[in-house]
């Protein structure tokens, strides 16, 4: 707990939870990484599970499945009885997510209990409780993101249903129209069956026709019949697939904004009142005001934000406490929070070893000159030029002797290249943590070189040839073609974009774990067994038919989709995501329908509106979203008031009088200057500071910090942590 703890929360407590400092340590122990870590091993272990029962990708005996979930629902209820005594009681109980961890805990051992006992008499049943394990999941404390998502769901459903059910009125009125046209006129599809004289396989077709996976199929006997029956396909597109779909994408993304803009609300108005709480906490008496210390304000940055460095903590101070009072008022401390979301970078301004080792010969008129030449924008393009060049190359013939000899000239040049730079920058900062394109040129050329040699060794002296060696080195030589991306300003924006919104796609792939696994589930309990996957030349009857007379002649036959099936979890996740990407969604729909009852379709259809219609234009709406605030964001109210306060300070320079590709040197004669070795002269403050939306630098002799705002409203402060 650390000195914050004693005396100070000792006397007035941890928030409403207790009055003591074990139960602030409980807190600090309950959002502790490990913690975390090992809830999250325990909710994947637990689904996982599915992996090794029946049906079984690596079967497993029934008692060490059981064990195993025994121990994941164990350690859940710890994990709940520890949020337990974290949490207010009254509030506990309101919760809706910790009834429902109770519940599905409850279900499971009761589940398990019931199955166990019916196989000990052989009696087949079905474990029904294993599409309520996604709920730990989603209802754990630590998983609020994802709630976040389902929240979205919920939220546009009611919008949605409105749009969908005037969609299928209009799917319903044209199957109507379709059997009134063509129901008489005595035609057939491809595989000599009646055309459109079902109503509902017609409803089905039509459905099918808005994905446009059965076009233009479903249409030609009508076409080859009369081509004004095009006509009605036409029409049917139109509206159907091109207006109502594009309404439901619209309709989704306006909630999701709108929705989006409430839960911002929300959250700021509970940080706001989350810092008050502290606030009163940690108030003191200063005359006519409350206020907080500047040793507390320390201690309390240090414990929520131990990673931050002593400059940066620093800098926090400089602006909560503008007046150098001695202590921080209500007001300043309110907006700590904010402040903590303005992530910072903090790098060692380090001398280039060369200029250490040899001055004389690093600093002379030459190295200078062609350190000038490698920071030069021309260097760059002639290398784009090459990389151009290069991919001409990869796709002319391997054979030819002229383009291995060619792939070894440009492996010199990107070679030349690399040490140019470490030439040029000081060697750690080139390979620091955040520069990622320096280490994915570096290991690329390097890890290509060796794979080159390597293939060329073994060619020269024995007559063995490895193809996977070949194929790395296709691939690296492909993948160095990646570099031109970081050349191009519009390139790195939207790189950066997707970058930056990588946590937040997490979310969603969360989301699309949950929706799959219960599908994949109950897809198994439908269909598990009705469809066999057989090799090819296989004996076994109706192999041809993927072990099913049912699928005689059928399509799904003829394409040979026989392995994807739901007989095990890993197949069942496969063909869901063959239904993700639609296309031939209605071969597997009528596949599976045929070898058990048509109403399976129904699986399949809501399959596709539950992922595809809903959660993927959520998705759509959330990228569209991203890329309007990388593209529109303006700077904060807090970081213009950081901005305003360092001009205060004089410690700032604009950018024209210092460019990025000059700041290892401007940095470096900082430290000369310093060390009495003469140049450029000394700057007037000590950090170094660059806010990402207004550019600006100031210096240190020890310590550069990038400042760049977190705009993902994702970020929460840690105090943020329990109150979603």
């Amino acid at each position: 707990m650390g000195s914050l703890a004693s005396p100070h929360l000792s006397r007035r407590g941890c928030g409403n939870v207790a009055l003591l400092p074990s139960s602030c340590w409980l807190y600090y122990l309950y959002n502790h990484w490990m913690i975390q870590a090992a809830t999250y091993f325990f909710i994947f272990l637990n689904l996982s599970l599915a992996v090794f029962e029946e049906p079984a990708v690596y079967p497993l005996p029934f008692l060490a499945t059981s064990l195993i979930e025994v121990l994941c629902l164990l350690v859940f209820s710890v994990r709940l009885m520890h949020f337990a005594k974290v949490t207010p009681r009254n509030i506990f109980w309101k919760d809706t997510k910790n009834i429902c961890v109770m519940v599905a805990i409850l279900m499971s051992l009761t589940d398990l209990a019931v199955y166990g006992t019916l196989r000990i008499y052989n009696v087949r049943s079905i474990r029904w409780s294993r599409i309520v394990r996604p709920i730990f999941l989603i209802n754990f404390a630590e998983s609020r993101q994802i709630r976040r998502a389902f929240r979205s769901i919920r939220n546009t459903f009611p919008e949605i249903t409105y749009v969908f059910l005037l969609f299928m009125f209009s799917v319903l009125m044209f199957s109507l129209m379709a059997l009134k046209l063509f129901g008489e006129r005595n035609l057939q599809t491809a595989e000599g069956l009646p055309y459109f004289t079902n109503y509902l396989e017609i409803v089905f077709d039509l459905y099918v026709l808005v994905t446009t996976a059965n076009s233009p199929d479903v249409m030609m006997p009508a076409f080859d019949f009369s081509w004004w029956y095009a006509l009605f396909f036409i029409t049917y597109v139109i509206i159907n697939t091109y207006i109502f779909m594009s309404v439901f994408l619209a309709v989704v993304y306006n909630n999701y904004r709108k929705h989006l803009k409430n839960e911002i609300r929300k959250l700021a108005y509970m940080k706001r009142r989350k810092m008050v709480e502290a606030f009163n906490l940690l108030k003191e008496e200063e005359g006519a005001e409350f206020v907080v210390r500047e040793a507390q304000w320390k201690q309390l940055v240090k414990l929520v934000a131990p990673d931050i460095s002593n400059s940066h903590r620093e800098l926090l101070l400089h602006i909560s406490d503008d007046e150098q009072k001695g202590f921080i008022d209500k007001k300043s401390f309110v907006r700590l929070a904010d402040l903590l979301n303005i992530q910072v970078i903090t790098l060692k301004i380090r001398r280039h070893p060369l200029g250490q080792w040899l001055p004389h010969i690093y600093n002379s008129a030459a190295s200078q000159f062609l350190r000038g030449m490698v920071r030069h924008r021309g260097f760059v393009w002639t290398y784009d030029v090459i990389i151009l060049i290069n991919a001409v190359f990869i796709a002319l013939d391997e054979e030819s002797p002229y383009i291995s000899y060619a792939e070894w000239v440009f492996l010199a040049l990107y070679i030349i290249e690399i040490l140019l730079k470490v030439y040029t920058y000081e060697p750690r900062t080139f390979f620091g943590k955040n520069q990622f394109w320096n280490w994915f040129d570096t290991l690329i050329i390097f890890a290509a070189l060796t794979a080159t040699i390597l293939n060329t060794t073994l060619k020269s002296t024995t007559e063995y040839n490895s193809q996977q060696i070949l194929d790395i080195v296709f691939i690296l030589r492909v993948l160095r073609l990646i570099r031109i991306v970081d050349s191009i300003q519009r390139f790195r924006v939207i790189m950066n974009t997707l970058i930056n919104i990588v946590p937040t796609m997490l979310t969603f792939g969360g989301l699309t774990l949950v929706v799959y696994y219960v599908f994949a589930i109950i897809g198994m309990e439908l269909f598990q067994g009705k469809i066999q996957f057989f090799p090819a030349n296989s004996n076994a009857p109706h192999a041809l038919e993927c072990g099913n007379p049912a699928l005689k002649d059928s399509m799904f036959a003829r394409a040979k989709y026989c392995k994807n099936n739901f007989n095990n979890f890993a197949s069942s996740f496969i063909v869901l995501l063959e239904l993700t990407v639609v296309n031939q969604w209605h071969v597997f729909a009528n596949g599976f329908a045929n070898v058990t009852v048509q109403p399976a379709k129904l699986y399949f259809i809501a399959f596709h509106i539950v992922m595809v219609i809903i959660i993927v234009n959520i998705f759509v709406s959330f990228i569209l979203e991203a890329f309007f605030v990388e593209y529109s964001v303006e700077k904060s109210e807090v970081e213009t008031a950081i901005e305003q306060k360092i001009q205060e300070l004089g410690m700032g320079i604009q950018e024209e009088e210092l460019q990025d590709e000059k700041l290892l040197d401007n940095m470096e004669s900082a430290e000369h200057d310093l060390e009495g070795e003469g140049g450029t002269k000394p700057p007037a403050k000590g950090l170094v500071f660059k806010i990402a939306s207004k550019p600006m630098f100031f210096y240190s002799p020890t310590y550069m910090l990038r400042c760049r705002l977190v705009s993902s409203i994702e970020t929460l402060s840690w105090w943020l942590r329990s109150c979603c």
